[in-house]
């Protein structure tokens, strides 16, 4: 069985927390890749950013549900989601919008371990790393590779 190392892009494109929005979704468009990882100044993995975090930008705001009782307001939704939304909405930069702690994989994880990660956690883009340096990415074409013969 194929491992990570073998299918893995390993000339990989990666933004900053900095790179604007717009700058983005050109990347993605022009590159026609599904995410990136978003690295800090000195190249440490911060999280990953992917096509569905500029969606989300276009989005309708979901108002949470309440109840008013005696003149007290409930909320039957967690109002911190609602913010995070907000915030995500109206980003205007990587580091608004990208997903921190990233799922990760070593070289060495075999193809059917990262099809079951992507498939049931719904990760689209995957770093490959060694230690704590990033030395490749995974998307769900790279899996979809392996099934041509």
């Amino acid at each position: 069985m194929q491992k990570a190392a073998e299918i893995m892009t390993k000339d990989v494109i990666t933004v900053t927390p900095e790179t604007t929005v717009i700058e983005l979704a050109q990347l993605l468009a022009s590159k026609n890749i599904g995410g990136v990882p978003v690295l800090d100044a000195s190249g440490t993995l911060l999280g990953v950013v992917t096509v569905n975090d500029l969606i989300d930008q276009k989005k309708k705001l979901h108002i949470p549900t309440v109840i008013t009782i005696l003149d007290s307001v409930f909320y039957l939704e967690n109002p911190d989601k609602m913010e995070k939304e907000m915030k995500k909405i109206a980003g205007a930069t990587v580091g608004d919008i990208y997903s921190k702690n990233p799922r990760t994989v070593v070289e060495e994880t075999l193809i059917d371990e990262i099809a079951t990660l992507m498939s049931e956690k719904d990760v689209h883009t995957l770093p490959v790393m060694r230690g704590d340096t990033l030395v490749g990415v995974i998307g769900k074409r790279d899996i979809i590779k392996t099934l041509i013969p």
